[in-house]
Formats: structure tokens, C-alpha cells, sequence
């Protein structure tokens, strides 16, 4: 039998040794390819998480019937509201200028839905004791100057990018709050507003004139 080049002279342990080898090399590289995605992802889902976030009013966490208040429950609570403040108008002009039965459907999904999370996010604050704003931010009127300025032909798409690209952020701070918060007040506003957020990111997408390239561009 001849023996490969290196190999002359050599023990069967060697060999068995070399092959041992061999294995213990490959299992660590698939080791390390398996975990290079994990690590990935973990870095991925921080990032995503960093993306979400929401407004210190300097009031740390305070104690209640419900359970522990933190700042991030209050500003959820008054971000229900704002939202409320500027999409029920926002709405109503779908409901009254909507060239298409789809835009005009998604303008009473919001009327109704943020008619209730407007009554559920007063009362939630009453109970919590927070302070709630009673207009719409100057952002928020902003959009709503854009939506009556608009015209009849151009309202429709307008309405459609604009409220969904609210409600996609929205949608993400809601997730946040159910997820973290420990106030039964603050987690039973988030379940419903997460049903309705849910429903209006829909309907808005039914209109067809959502435009998903542009969607987060800013």
C-alpha cells in the first residue's frame, strides 16, 4: 500500500488523531456560522427597539391603585389623545371630500375608532390623574393644513400616506406599552388602541393609494 506524501512513517493513532482533528475544526465552524446570524439579530432587534420612543415628562414613576406609572405610560395616554385630536378631522374630511368609496370607508373607521380611544385615553387620565392636551400639536395641525389645502384629486392619496404613516408609528409605541408597562389602566388602553391602530393601518392600506416606498422616508 503506498502512503500519501507526509505521511510515511506515521502511526494509525496519528491518523486518528489528524481525523479528530478535522471533525473538531468543522464543528466549530458551523458552530460560529450559527451563531454569527443570532448575534445579528440580537444587534437588529436593538436597533428596532432604539427606533421607539417616547417623551420624558420628568415625573419617574410614580404609585398607584393600578399598579407603578411611569413616564412612558403617561406619554402613551396623551399621545391616544393627540392622535384623536387630529384624525377624527382628519376623518371627517375623508368621510366628506373621499373620492372613492375605500377613502371614504377609511374615514369612518377613524371617526369611530378615535371616538372611542379619545373617551377611553380621557378616562384613563382621570383615573391616573394626568394631564391631557386639548389640541393638536403644531406638527399635527400642519398635516391637517396640508389635507384641507389639498385638492379634491390629490386629497385622496395625501389622506392615505399621511394617516398611515401615523399610525405606523403609533403602532410601535403601542406594542412598547403592552409590552412593559405594569399599570392594569395603561395596559387595558393599549389592547384596544392596538385592535383600532391595527384596523385603521388597514383600511388605510385598502384605500390602494398608500405608497409603500415612501412610507418611512421620513
Amino acid at each position: 500500500m503506498r502512503l500519501m506524501p507526509g505521511t510515511r512513517g506515521k502511526s494509525p493513532a496519528f491518523g486518528r488523531a489528524l481525523a479528530t482533528g478535522l471533525v473538531v475544526c468543522a464543528l466549530l465552524a458551523t458552530l460560529a456560522a450559527l451563531l454569527v446570524p443570532v448575534q445579528l439579530f440580537g444587534e437588529s432587534a436593538a436597533v428596532a427597539t432604539n427606533t421607539v420612543g417616547y417623551e420624558d415628562d420628568g415625573g419617574g414613576t410614580v404609585s398607584t391603585r393600578y399598579g407603578p406609572l411611569s413616564a412612558m405610560d403617561r406619554d402613551f395616554v396623551r399621545k391616544v389623545r393627540l392622535a384623536g385630536l387630529w384624525e377624527m378631522p382628519a376623518g371627517r374630511q375623508a368621510q366628506a371630500r373621499g373620492r372613492t368609496a375605500a377613502v371614504r370607508a377609511a374615514g369612518d373607521h377613524l371617526v369611530a375608532g378615535h371616538t372611542e380611544l379619545d373617551l377611553r385615553s380621557r378616562q384613563a387620565a382621570q383615573q391616573l390623574g394626568i394631564a391631557l392636551p386639548d389640541r393638536p400639536t403644531a406638527e399635527q395641525q400642519g398635516w391637517l393644513g396640508q389635507l384641507g389645502a389639498a385638492s379634491d384629486e390629490d386629497f385622496g392619496p395625501l389622506f392615505a400616506q399621511l394617516l398611515r404613516r401615523s399610525h405606523g408609528k403609533v403602532f410601535a409605541l403601542v406594542a412598547l406599552v403592552r409590552d412593559q408597562t405594569r399599570n392594569s389602566v395603561v395596559r387595558a388602553l393599549a389592547d384596544r388602541a392596538n385592535a383600532v391602530v391595527l384596523d385603521h393601518m388597514t383600511v388605510l392600506e385598502q384605500t390602494g393609494q398608500v405608497d409603500f416606498g415612501t412610507l418611512h422616508s421620513n
